[in-house]
């Protein structure tokens, strides 16, 4: 089966199913081929995701922080630790109770990695 390009839901259940039979062997089990065809299957299944399984992207600054937090699988209480703030104040902010300050900003921007056109644009 040619998975060159997803045309259908089913095709990429299909192939869903398919990536997750091989990578249930587990890395150390799979041969070369296998591999080879895990990563076209994946890279078909990604352009599908792309083009049919649009998310908006937030639309304001804790949102934005929200989304990184999740992407980067932090908990409120690590994430307050990573950009240098109490976990109080990190719910303040995130809550719109409290406006973010400077150091704060400039620590979303370094350590999250949100742009700072986005960031201007949403405080």
């Amino acid at each position: 089966m040619e998975f060159e390009k997803i045309t259908s839901e089913q095709q990429y259940e299909l192939i869903m199913e398919n990536i997750l039979d091989i990578m249930n062997k587990g890395e150390a089990n799979i041969s070369d081929t296998e591999a080879k065809e895990l990563r076209r299957m994946a890279l078909a299944a990604q352009a599908y995701e792309k083009e049919h399984y649009y998310i908006e992207p937030p639309r304001t600054f804790q949102g934005m922080i929200e989304l990184r937090m999740y992407e980067l699988r932090l908990k409120q209480n690590e994430l307050a630790r990573t950009l240098g703030v109490s976990d109080a104040k990190l719910s303040l902010i995130l809550n719109g109770k409290q406006r973010p300050d400077i150091p704060f900003i400039k620590a979303v921007h370094t350590k999250l990695d949100i742009p700072a056109d986005f960031i201007l644009q949403h405080i």
